[in-house]
């Protein structure tokens, strides 16, 4: 008598089992289908509904307490390399415990998308962050739409980055800011300081 066979194992499908990794378009999509099955979950009717949001929201903060603990156990040097994992710091932002301030994540915003601009012929650099609003240098070859477009893209990248930040304001790069004036005195007068022993 011949002993059963056990049907052949099956690859993981669709991200199921251990060892399976997204790549950046893929998180992407799954991003993009997470909210849009909680917009549907969230106009649904019946009580179930917010069952299922509550149940969401409840798991969510379990994850950001998670990802909070990493963190603590983390030195300076891996609390940065998290950081600057475009997917890892979305998540330390999502949850309010990303280690960096609004200012430095915008940067590295703007940075992720320079070569892009420059490819196009044009340049971008952050001008500064003040108190909610982040000011961009922007210069674009293009005009009308495909300007829009660039800046579109600034103002989303920065946003996504630091959701803290309200608004982001386009400086023209050729907008020259009035001149420091210094006074001639200034630049020869040493210093005051505490009197020399004599």
């Amino acid at each position: 008598m011949t002993e059963p066979t056990s049907a052949p194992v099956s690859q993981p499908h669709h991200g199921a089992g251990p060892g399976f990794r997204l790549d950046d378009g893929e998180v992407a999509a799954r991003i993009a289908r997470i909210d849009e099955l909680l917009e549907k979950v969230q106009i649904a009717p019946g009580p179930m509904a917010q069952t299922a949001v509550d149940a969401v929201r409840t798991l969510t903060e379990v994850y950001g307490e998670a990802l909070a603990r990493v963190l603590d156990h983390a030195d300076a040097a891996l609390a940065e390399r998290l950081a600057e994992d475009e997917l890892i710091g979305h998540l330390l932002v999502l949850h309010d415990v990303h280690p960096e301030p609004p200012e430095r994540r915008a940067v590295r915003a703007v940075e992720r998308l320079r070569p892009a601009v420059q490819e196009r012929g044009g340049d971008v650099a952050l001008d500064g962050v003040e108190g909610p609003v982040a000011r961009v240098r922007l210069r674009t070859a293009g005009c009308g739409s495909a300007s829009a477009g660039v800046e579109e893209a600034v103002r989303e990248a920065v946003l996504a980055a630091a959701p803290e930040l309200t608004a982001v304001e386009t400086v023209p790069e050729t907008k020259s800011r009035p001149p420091t004036f210094v006074p001639v005195d200034a630049l020869v007068r040493r210093p005051t300081g505490p009197q020399e022993a004599t």
